[in-house]
């Protein structure tokens, strides 16, 4: 007779599963609100929704998502805390857009192999940046999948929930011919294009500990930077006096372009000029090693635009005021126009219907500064 077969012999460890709960309680512990109920190991968070009863049409806004391959240059430089970082910030900056105040997040982490040490610092990360988006970190799931994924592969993806009261939602009904496009700086590459960028560090042979001297540290570390988390600087901006904005667009796959006009309404075009700002070194890297078209940078990369803000043009300076306060830097993009007089640029393409969303216009125009 063989001999029998346990669930540790077929690659799955119990015992490393719940010494990486352990680790990760402190964490966790401070990714927390006032609102939630009962402790981590639950077979569901809780959320005490009662607060909600105080407001006249709440509606609940969600949102889920990953980080995409860049959990590969993760994995090869065996720093795993900032993709939580990452996660966060794909998950809770795409609920923020409808001016919904993120109030809870979950997660799901996959691998090969449960190493306790590895799961406690990508949950660390992601505990960090819930408390820096002021969220509550409400529960998660870590599974083994030996088999599936190798002993040292894993990914993560993320799910969150916001609310907001119906008549402060932010979208396309709010916005009008001359309002202002405001940008808010990224921190780098984000979390988007990670498999044009790996394909291009592959093609030119360059390693992740290659030193670059226009980035200053060596390009692993470069593209291994953080996602800015704006949610909570975005939440308390739209609750500052003297301050009225009318739509919010996430920059992430897709572009500049295609994610402004997600957030317009049928009838304007925006038209952003390159000229207004200079991408940071790590985008002109890409695009001169890899010989990667303009166009195509511009439909994958953020190209140092994380967030952009519709508003009207008296909200402008209170609005720069305060987000550069919080260490955002921002400036005007462009402005939004009537489409039939916008003063567009022959032969420069018009983005619209981005996402298989109807709206508005976008026209990238111009050229960044010199030494772009």
């Amino acid at each position: 007779m063989s001999e029998s077969i346990t669930y540790a012999a077929a690659g799955v460890d119990v015992e490393a599963g719940d010494k990486a709960v352990e680790l990760m309680k402190a964490s966790v512990a401070r990714a927390t609100r006032p609102e939630v109920l009962g402790g981590l190991g639950g077979f569901a968070g809780m959320f005490d929704a009662s607060a909600l009863q105080g407001m006249r049409r709440p509606v609940l806004a969600t949102s889920t998502d990953g980080v995409g391959t860049k959990v590969a240059v993760a994995q090869a430089m065996d720093v795993h805390d900032t993709i939580g970082h990452d996660l966060v910030g794909m998950v809770v900056d795409d609920i923020v857009v409808c001016g919904a105040e993120p109030l809870f997040m979950t997660d799901y982490i996959a691998t090969g192999r449960v190493v306790p040490e590895r799961i406690a610092a990508l949950v660390s990360g992601i505990a960090a940046a819930c408390e820096t988006a002021r969220v509550a970190l409400l529960g998660g799931e870590t599974a083994e999948h030996p088999g599936l994924l190798a002993a040292d592969e894993y990914d993560v993806a993320g799910a969150a929930t916001g609310v907001v009261e119906h008549e402060d939602v932010l979208g396309p009904q709010r916005v009008r011919p001359g309002d202002v496009v405001l940008a808010l700086a990224s921190s780098g590459l984000h979390s988007n294009g990670y498999s044009l960028v790996r394909a291009v560090l592959a093609s030119a042979g360059w390693e992740l500990d290659r030193h670059v001297d226009e980035l200053g540290r060596t390009v692993g570390e470069e593209i291994l930077t953080p996602t800015r988390v704006y949610a909570a600087d975005l939440v308390d901006l739209l609750r500052t006096d003297g301050v009225e904005v009318h739509a919010l667009s996430h920059v992430t796959g897709g572009g500049l372009a295609a994610n402004l006009a997600r957030v317009l309404p049928a009838g304007v075009l925006a038209r952003v000029d390159r000229a207004t700002w200079t991408p940071p070194p790590v985008f002109d890297l890409v695009g001169r090693l890899g010989q990667v078209p303009r166009a195509d940078l511009e439909r994958t990369l953020n190209l140092g635009v994380g967030f952009v803000a519709v508003l009207p043009g008296a909200s402008v300076d209170a609005a720069t005021t305060h987000l550069q306060a919080r260490g955002i830097d921002t400036w005007v993009l462009g402005e939004v126009h009537d489409a039939a007089s916008a003063p567009t640029q022959d032969g420069v393409e018009i983005v619209q219907g981005a996402k298989g969303v109807d709206g508005g216009a976008v026209q990238v125009v111009g050229e960044h500064p010199a030494g772009a």
